[in-house]
């Protein structure tokens, strides 16, 4: 009678046979360090990255943390050193905090769990369609629901709003925090009252340097001689955001709503190609939800195409796969690296399209 293997000797094995695929896939496997440098990661996430990142001091290195994901680490050393087109795969433990809070969250995290992960650095365009297939195919076993999303769009929408600048500026940045985004939302489509600021000769203090101060006094003054955003334009982006359905029926929604915000016609169609990829690759697209808000829930370095693969018969799990497009994150890591130029959504100076996902290993041997 043979033993069933022990959880975490099972997520290890199902592990070591998700990293096949990829090397099947033309990876090359990969190791990044379990200890990262936490300025990074500070930079890229802000002081948010505490709540769910183990943060320590060394006496050398200064701040560090436990790897909360592998994506970062990946593409510095990508951006360091790395060919372009190229293609990662790796396996390893991953760190998360808890939730806060006395009671137990709905869907707790694990503070520690094994992910195996693919990353594709490509300008080639069906290359969001290669890496979704590649993930579909290793999952289809296990019965998974399929969903996608798309940054763009919403990007997009929000570079189209009828703004200034500055008020487009803050709404991008906050796009991945729902609720920040809808106070913004709901100032910005309404007058803002005149703000009067004392003029004396009293001391400057605080953390921020005068510079800073009259920057955020001008912004202030400028808000109070914007226009507000017009309902209308409201209605168009919650209309946007609550689009969701199978691929096709929700793509003939967004192409109707693009004849009312021109800004995503572009998005709207490359969807479109990414669907008929899907399909020249075996897959029907009818199988595939399409959610619009879907990239509003994932890690926010994601700014085009995102992707989960869920157990419908789990609830309460997370995904047990997720993955989506990061050009601009290659951008921001890769400033004075040298290495590669525009290419593909979200590009600039510097960045190496790049689209990559993970797979968590022990879900997977619990499904099976």
């Amino acid at each position: 009678m043979t033993r069933p293997l022990a959880p975490r000797t099972a997520a290890q094995a199902h592990g070591r046979r998700i990293l096949e695929a990829f090397r099947a896939a033309g990876a090359t496997e990969v190791a990044p360090d379990i200890l990262l440098p936490a300025e990074t990661l500070l930079d890229l996430y802000g002081e948010d990255i505490r709540a769910r990142a183990y943060v320590t001091t060394d006496p050398v290195r200064g701040e560090v943390m436990l790897r909360p994901d592998f994506t970062v680490p990946v593409v510095q050393m990508h951006m360091a050193g790395g060919a372009d087109p190229a293609r990662y795969c790796y396996l390893g433990e991953v760190f998360r905090k808890q939730d806060q809070g006395d009671t137990r969250p709905e869907t707790p995290r694990d503070n520690e769990y094994l992910q195996a992960g693919f990353e594709l650095f490509s300008r080639e365009p069906q290359a969001d369609a290669e890496v979704f297939a590649l993930f579909h195919g290793i999952l289809a076993p296990l019965g998974l629901d399929a969903t996608m999303g798309d940054m763009d769009l919403l990007l997009d929408a929000v570079d189209g709003l009828p703004l200034p600048d500055d008020r487009r500026a803050a709404l991008r940045h906050h796009i991945w925090r729902p609720r920040r985004f809808e106070s913004l939302l709901e100032r910005f489509s309404h007058p803002v009252p005149p703000r009067h600021f004392a003029v004396n000769g009293a001391p400057w203090t605080g953390e921020r340097t005068r510079a800073e101060m009259h920057d955020r006094i001008a912004r202030l003054e400028r808000g109070a001689v914007s226009p507000a955003l017009p309902a209308i334009w409201r209605e168009r982006l919650h209309r946007l955001f609550t689009i969701a359905g199978p691929a096709p029926v929700a793509l003939a929604e967004l192409r109707v709503l693009a004849d009312h915000i021109p800004a995503i016609a572009e998005a709207v169609e490359r969807l479109a190609g990414r669907l008929d990829a899907l399909a020249a690759r075996g897959i029907d697209p009818e199988t595939v939800r399409f959610d619009a808000s879907h990239g509003r829930r994932t890690m926010e370095y994601y700014d085009g195409m995102t992707f989960s693969f869920t157990a419908p018969a789990h609830p309460d799990w997370p995904p047990v796969a997720s993955g989506g497009r990061y050009d601009a994150l290659t951008a921001v890591l890769g400033q004075g690296s040298g290495n590669g130029s525009g290419g593909g959504s979200g590009s600039g100076s510097g960045a190496i399209p790049a689209v990559g996902g993970i797979i968590r290993p022990a879900l997977v041997a619990a499904l099976c």
